[in-house]
């Protein structure tokens, strides 16, 4: 199914320098695994939903709440640089 022509292609395009004992073993084992996908095709699954996961997994997340700091000005005196009652940052935009 895949020969080490291949192979060799592939690990140039990857930019990965190989040598040709590594070339003929991976040509050996992606050869083993396209072997393998080629019997999962074999298996009728038109009756199978598509899945992400083979189990069912939920995310258990909360509410997001809006909630004020009981102590602001503490987070403001943590601060590098402040301004007033605002956090002072460098400036990221030009005026252009």
């Amino acid at each position: 199914m895949i020969d080490q022509e291949q192979v060799h292609k592939v690990a140039n395009l990857a930019r990965l320098e190989l040598t040709p004992e590594e070339e003929k073993q991976f040509t050996t084992q992606l050869g083993s695994i396209l072997d393998y996908i080629e019997q999962l095709n074999e298996l009728d699954v038109s009756n199978v939903p598509p899945t992400t996961r083979p189990i069912d997994v939920s995310n258990i997340t909360r509410e997001d709440e809006l909630q004020p700091y009981p102590d602001r000005q503490s987070i403001l005196n943590s601060a590098p640089e402040q301004e007033g009652e605002f956090f002072k940052v460098p400036k990221i935009l030009n005026a252009e």
